[in-house]
């Protein structure tokens, strides 16, 4: 690995879903399924985007709630939905989730400028290994922290992205996040890291009200936001 002089930072930690692939469509039909079972009517990919980024739980809770309501209510019945739900996803294939355009290139040339990469994502650690497998991404990791990997935590919470750079072995003063959702702003700020977040992703709010270091429209400006985070680095 080449040495990376400077102040700047020596790793990148980066969100998955929003932010390096789009998986909109293979959620959207993963929850549409599991509502149909309860007669429900289905949802737009629109809709099923702006659920995305808190967890499968709070997805079929979102989802159910904008078609009438969970039925029977309370934890016990959400707790058998979201199984249902987890278990359709994960035995889906993942047919229609892509990588965003330029993910590949992008990654490959942080990879090559020396920097540590790691992936702090909501989503099931199963899943998640099995997409970046399956969508030839996991090449570019050194380590991935699913949502069910740090038991009693998960994005917004810090110890989310701390875990993800001890088993990178970089302290986070020398590490940046990437994301595209206010959880991705507030578990940097609370691991004392700078964000960058994307404007093409999943996010309910603005990226651009949220305060981050920097905003991106396309991941390929991804190296230059990076870039501009260190000005006393250079490739």
């Amino acid at each position: 690995m080449n040495h990376l002089p400077g102040p700047g930072p020596q790793a990148i930690v980066f969100d998955l879903d929003g932010t390096l692939i789009d998986s909109a469509p293979d959620l959207q039909a993963a929850i549409n399924r599991t509502l149909a079972a309860d007669g429900r009517p289905p949802l737009s990919v629109e809709a099923v985007k702006a659920m995305v980024g808190d967890g499968v739980p709070k997805l079929v809770e979102r989802a159910f709630a904008a078609t009438g309501g969970l039925p029977g209510g309370g934890a016990d019945a959400l707790a058998a939905w979201v199984a249902r739900f987890g278990e359709d996803y994960e035995n889906c294939g993942f047919p229609l989730t892509r990588p965003f355009a330029g993910t590949l290139p992008v990654l490959a040339a942080l990879g090559d400028a020396g920097f540590k990469l790691a992936l702090c994502t909501n989503k099931p650690q199963a899943a998640t290994v099995e997409i970046l497998d399956r969508l030839d991404l996991a090449r570019f990791f050194d380590a991935v922290v699913g949502g069910d990997a740090v038991p009693g935590v998960r994005k917004p919470h810090p110890g989310h992205l701390l875990a993800a750079l001890a088993a990178l072995g970089v302290e986070p003063a020398r590490a940046a996040m990437v994301g595209d959702h206010l959880n991705d702003l507030s578990c940097a700020r609370g691991a004392g890291m700078p964000v960058v977040l994307c404007a093409y992703g999943y996010s309910r709010t603005p990226v651009g009200e949220m305060g981050a270091d920097a905003v991106i429209e396309r991941i390929e400006d991804l190296p230059a936001a990076l870039a501009a985070l260190a000005p006393a680095r250079r490739p």
